[in-house]
């Protein structure tokens, strides 16, 4: 499990193919503990789950499935690129963002970017299947990121992005068009899959 409070950037340092998926090494710069990359521990890349499977000088390599490349935007990333990393929730850690398992539900995009005062609006387009469990002051995680949703509009919602959380994220560089992973709130997830089983 995560909590959506990215620890800072690292970035993808190598792509190797490994028969038919790929084994991505990421360079977390120092800012995952030790302890959190040992073998089989879990690591959230913009917001995907990874299981670590090496140790490299500078972060973690993990195996990535065809599936997840198709599925979310690490297959389109170039090597070099910025990434948001959190290590996995230990017990005793604070829940400072909202509980995310790291399992992405779609990919959206960036519609437009603004400043507001001091912090910045984000709009985004959610696919039209994920729009319906997305809901104004509702939580939502884009790129692995713990945010508030603010304002929704059909498939579009509206976030704010504060100081900090732009420094210190892949969202600094967001720009209209831009492609990102989301994971929906899990309760809303489990609450549509009921209703849908008693619809049925």
């Amino acid at each position: 499990m995560f909590t959506g409070i990215v620890r800072g950037k690292g970035r993808l340092a190598a792509r190797e193919p490994r028969g038919g998926d790929q084994r991505l090494i990421v360079d977390t710069g120092g800012i995952v503990p030790e302890k959190s990359l040992e073998s089989g521990a879990s690591v959230a890349v913009n917001g995907v789950c990874l299981t670590v499977v090496e140790r490299t000088a500078e972060g973690f390599g993990a195996d990535v499935s065809a599936e997840t490349l198709a599925k979310t935007t690490l297959g389109a990333l170039d090597e070099g690129a910025a990434v948001n990393v959190e290590p996995a929730l230990a017990v005793g850690d604070p829940l400072g963002g909202h509980l995310m398992s790291g399992h992405v539900d779609g990919v959206g995009a960036v519609v437009s970017r603004e400043r507001d005062a001091r912090a910045w609006r984000l709009r985004f387009r959610a696919p039209d299947e994920l729009a319906r469990l997305i809901a104004a002051k509702g939580s939502i995680a884009v790129d692995g990121v713990s945010l508030t949703v603010n304002a929704v509009d059909g498939p579009e919602f509206d976030v704010a992005i504060i100081p900090a959380t732009m420094e210190r994220t892949v969202i600094a560089g967001y720009e209209p068009g831009t492609r990102v992973n989301l994971e929906v709130d899990t309760i809303a997830r489990y609450l549509d899959r009921l209703l849908e089983q008693r619809r049925e």
